[in-house]
């Protein structure tokens, strides 16, 4: 998504990142304006929904411009940063004499023509993020948006927002009069959230590049439109037949509190979570299990020699194990077609708390690998959730889901399916209790197992049966020999 302003300035726009991904908040630059870059060269890191993601230029020269600071929510096909081809760094902060896009004087020109035909064409890279190639785009002129001013005190809004008259902010605002031209947004998203509230996006302004109207903007405004519709209630409520000079007190808004907005990976686990307790009828069963015998197993096996095994490795493989006897519990649900979907393969996904919040890495085809495998993955894909570093396609296309919430020193839990999945398997913290052990009384490792599935997929005769057999080889890590 690079597109020519004129014959040496490439303009790259934030390209499509995948997996239905409509917007990234810049977390930082990792360049300056009038700084030299190669192609492919990383000019941005972002954070997604998803993940942390360094972004690419597919272009070589000097950077004339960026597009927003570090914080800001752009949405696909904005603008990142303006490179001017070929040029030196000599000549790059002169032609953007500001750090700020558009700031340089030929921000605002168009192109009288374009290049020379002899002129050498800019190369392709050939790195290519999902949606975008590096391969020239055809020049086009840069439509500039001109922006209305008025003096200080006027009412108008501004980003989004409703400002009062007398209100001063400056010696100059921008206000968002409708226009008869197409209105400035890029997201699908936003024009439907503007759609399902009646709201008209050509009376707001932007708080995007070029006046870019974020969904950010549309959520400030249906805000603000339902604080003016909840206060005109209270004064009708309060005044009644009081005369018209006299106005009821409204209540006074909560001084204390501080508000965090649901986005990155916060917003994206709200909404999953949401939907999967909107969609999903769920039901959860547990039982207590003796774990002193894999414990035993597991400190036998890394006694032998060679990489060591984790706790989670073995629980992950007596899932796959437990899932090849109930596929039922491997599956999705296509609510439009009426249809349970059974999948073939198991991509297990685990629960992860990192500094971002808490996501899911999926380990792909658990079912065929053993337990030096699935001990190397978990280790490698934790320490990219805990760095950042987990891409869209590592935290997607999971088939079933285990829960290790032990670590938090919890014996047992309800969770929310991950949806689409139609089954979790929640593991608590292995204490020692006592435990009736061969006819006797003793101290032994127990666990507490708990499954949460979805009850359109399966009965709870086969919900049982499969945390049944889990326990089992928890407790008889023996009963794996006949699967192996």
């Amino acid at each position: 998504m690079a597109h020519a302003s004129d014959g040496r300035s490439m303009e790259f726009k934030l390209p499509d990142l995948g997996e239905g991904l409509t917007e990234a908040e810049i977390v930082r630059w990792l360049v300056e304006v009038g700084d030299v870059v190669a192609v492919d060269q990383p000019v941005v890191e972002v954070e997604t929904a998803k993940a942390m993601v360094e972004v690419p230029c597919p272009y070589g020269g000097v950077v004339t411009a960026r597009f927003g600071e570090e914080g800001t929510e752009l949405p696909v096909g904005a603008p990142l940063v303006t490179v001017a081809v070929g040029a030196t760094a000599a000549d790059g902060p002169a032609r953007a004499s500001g750090t700020d896009a558009g700031s340089g004087p030929g921000a605002d020109e168009a192109p009288a023509a374009g290049p020379p035909a002899a002129e050498k064409k800019p190369e392709g890279s050939g790195n290519v993020l999902v949606g975008y190639g590096t391969s020239e785009a055809p020049a086009r002129r840069r439509r500039v948006r001109p922006e209305r001013r008025v003096a200080t005190g006027v009412s108008g809004r501004a980003n989004g927002r409703v400002r009062d008259a007398g209100q001063t902010t400056g010696p100059a605002v921008r206000t968002a009069e409708p226009v008869d031209g197409p209105v400035p947004v890029i997201s699908p998203l936003v024009r439907r959230l503007a759609r399902q509230h009646d709201l008209d996006l050509r009376e707001l302004a932007g708080s995007g590049p070029d006046g870019l109207i974020l969904r950010a903007d549309v959520e400030y405004a249906l805000r603000a439109a339902a604080a003016r519709g909840g206060r005109t209630a209270d004064r009708e409520a309060g005044t009644g037949g009081a005369p018209a000079g006299s106005v009821a007190p409204s209540p006074a808004a909560p001084s204390d509190g501080t508000r965090v907005p649901l986005k990155g990976v916060r917003g994206a686990v709200a909404d999953k979570l949401s939907r999967s307790r909107r969609e999903i009828p769920d039901a959860t069963c547990w039982v207590d299990a003796d774990a002193t015998g894999l414990m035993r197993a597991r400190t036998a096996m890394n006694a032998s020699g060679g990489p060591k095994i984790s706790l989670v490795a073995l629980l992950a493989r007596i899932c796959t194990a437990a899932l090849a006897r109930f596929p039922e519990l491997n599956s999705t649900v296509d609510a439009e077609a009426r249809e349970i979907v059974r999948l073939d393969g198991v991509h297990l996904g685990f629960a992860a708390q990192t500094d971002r919040g808490l996501v899911v890495p999926v380990v792909r085809d658990a079912h065929a690998r053993d337990a030096e495998s699935l001990t190397a993955e978990f280790a490698r894909l934790t320490e990219a959730a805990r760095a950042g570093r987990l891409t869209p396609g590592e935290l997607t296309g999971g088939t079933f889901t285990l829960n290790n919430y032990g670590v938090f020193g919890v014996d047992g839990s309800t969770p929310i399916i991950n949806h689409p999945e139609a089954a979790m398997l929640g593991v608590g913290r292995i204490v020692p209790k006592p435990w009736v052990h061969e006819g006797e009384l003793a101290v032994r490792q127990v666990v507490q197992l708990s499954l949460t599935f979805d009850h359109r997929v399966c009965d709870g005769g086969t919900a049982g049966g499969f945390l049944r057999y889990v326990a089992d080889c928890v407790e008889q890590p023996a009963v794996l020999l006949r699967t192996l």
